[in-house]
């Protein structure tokens, strides 16, 4: 599996909370765990911004996906709002996730709690160029959903 280097520094006050981490040799996603001072709840409809406790070195040519846990999503509701959240790599502030809560039930986060993945992803920019007209194709301009429910 093709690997980069990310370099890490953790905030002050952090030091123990885990790195992200792969949860086993076939996952594409690094748990990242919260860095919060004192347990948060996230009531019905909430959306709150979870320190990670993290900044991130990304490499040039890559993002890093903030990403929800299927657990987490299935059983409490806990989902990213903007997902997936992009962590570009000239960025160098603190990493915080952005949990939102739509299930009936509040859920608290812990310290050290596992709360979101990690995906790191190679980056293509695009060329805008505009052009009189686009080429045609059997969907044509069918908005949401014009390619049928199956």
């Amino acid at each position: 599996m093709e690997s980069v280097k990310m370099l890490v520094t953790r905030d002050p006050g952090t030091e123990d909370i885990e790195l992200p981490a792969y949860q086993s040799d076939g996952a594409s996603g690094m748990d990242v765990r919260a860095a919060v001072d004192e347990d948060i709840t996230l009531h019905p409809g909430d959306i709150k911004l979870i320190p990670s406790g993290l900044r991130l070195a990304v490499p040039v040519g890559y993002e890093v996906q903030v990403r929800p846990r299927s657990g987490l999503a299935l059983k409490h509701g806990l989902t990213v709002p903007n997902t997936p959240g992009t962590i570009d790599a000239d960025y160098r502030g603190p990493v915080g996730i952005i949990l939102g809560n739509v299930s009936r039930e509040p859920f608290t986060i812990s310290r050290g709690d596992r709360i979101a993945q990690l995906v790191v992803q190679k980056v293509i920019h695009a060329k805008v160029e505009i052009v009189e007209d686009l080429d045609a194709t059997a969907r044509g301009d069918g908005g949401f959903g014009s390619s049928g429910i199956n």
